[in-house]
């Protein structure tokens, strides 16, 4: 199964009477998608995600934004409640298969986790957070960008799907185009952490991976290379 990426933010004095302003600011600042730009759903999960939504929204074709989510968010305010919100944003997608490059929407995930949630798991896991999506979408494949910076540096598998690609990315032409659109992904990213740090009192923020043992530093490493 394919590793995710996650953004985990952190703000000073984040409290029961704090979270859901913070949370709607928070949402102004996503990169939504440029075909969706209304949010599609939101959950409220009471104490932890064993528990059964106290509610939820279907918010498709209704065109809501920040202010109305946050209006709904609200009517369960409770620190013991996390507010889940789904959105899309578009991303640069490597289809394997075809070899081909598309720009489309991708399921974004944005969540704030009342103080009291899961035993404060806001505490390790962000007051607000986001689920990005697949790792690869901002690494590329198997450790080929920026190898020296890779926690799993690409191997030699006989598997079909990656003995093509090898071959492909072996034009210098390809893989110029493939750090490129890669690349793109990740100003994209960094730029939204950029807007939330403009937007809300930030205490600290953590990009971070299923995959990589330092996600910020292999992003990095790939934005760096020419």
């Amino acid at each position: 199964m394919a590793n995710r990426a996650h953004l985990r933010i952190w703000t000073r004095d984040f409290s029961e009477a704090t979270m859901i302003p913070e949370f709607a600011r928070f949402l102004t600042t996503a990169p939504l998608s440029a075909s969706q730009t209304a949010f599609t759903e939101l959950h409220v999960q009471p104490v932890d995600s064993t528990e059964t939504a106290v509610a939820q929204w279907d918010l498709r074709d209704q065109g809501y934004g920040p202010p109305e989510v946050a209006a709904l968010a609200a009517q369960h305010l409770n620190a013991d409640t996390a507010y889940i919100v789904g959105a899309n944003w578009d991303i640069w997608l490597f289809d394997m298969e075809t070899l081909k490059w598309r720009k489309e929407p991708q399921p974004l995930t944005l969540t704030c986790h009342g103080p009291l949630y899961d035993d404060g798991i806001g505490t390790t896991s962000g007051h607000l957070a986001a689920d990005l999506g697949f790792e690869h979408f901002f690494t590329g494949h198997g450790g080929l960008l920026a190898p020296a910076a890779a926690s799993n540096p690409f191997g030699s598998s006989d598997h079909p799907l990656e003995h093509t690609f090898r071959q492909w990315m072996s034009a210098s032409g390809n893989l110029k185009e493939y750090h490129a659109k890669t690349r793109e992904n990740i100003q994209q990213l960094f730029n939204w952490v950029e807007a939330i740090e403009a937007t809300l009192p930030v205490e600290r923020s953590e990009l971070s991976s299923e995959g990589e043992e330092n996600f910020e530093a292999r992003l990095d490493a790939i934005l760096a290379r020419r």
